[in-house]
């Protein structure tokens, strides 16, 4: 499991990881264990521009359907295809193999408006 103290949250329970002109996102613990067993992730295709806090997938538990959203905007580069046969890769490593997609950041300040880890924390457990 990665480190939580390189990654940024959104108050939606997505995290990123900036990394020079690459960002990965995913979801929280908090939100994988909220959600449950996960049985299928639904993301945008590559070369999608999304735009910060938009809807850009669902996600499915045996508990709910969520949407999900993006903390910050940009084109989709990859997107993680191991979550098709294995979408339950997001319960066991919502902060390693469990990521959702990557992104080429188009505005690198929308980080400001996001949360740091120690924030996040405060909000994941009101």
């Amino acid at each position: 499991m990665s480190s939580v103290q390189d990654l940024l949250f959104s108050k939606d329970h997505e995290w990123v990881r900036v990394d020079g002109d690459s960002a990965t996102i995913g979801i929280t613990d908090y939100a994988q264990n909220a959600l449950g067993d996960i049985v299928y992730v639904e993301l945008p295709k590559v070369g999608a521009t999304i735009a910060q806090f938009a809807n850009i997938g669902v996600i499915e538990s045996v508990k709910a359907v969520s949407d999900l959203f993006t903390p910050i905007s940009g084109e989709v580069v990859e997107v993680n295809g191991a979550l098709e046969s294995d979408p339950a890769a997001v319960n066991r490593e919502p902060y390693g193999a469990g990521w959702l997609l990557k992104i080429r950041p188009s505005t690198p300040d929308e980080t400001k408006s996001l949360l740091s880890p120690a924030e996040y924390e405060k909000i994941a457990t009101e």
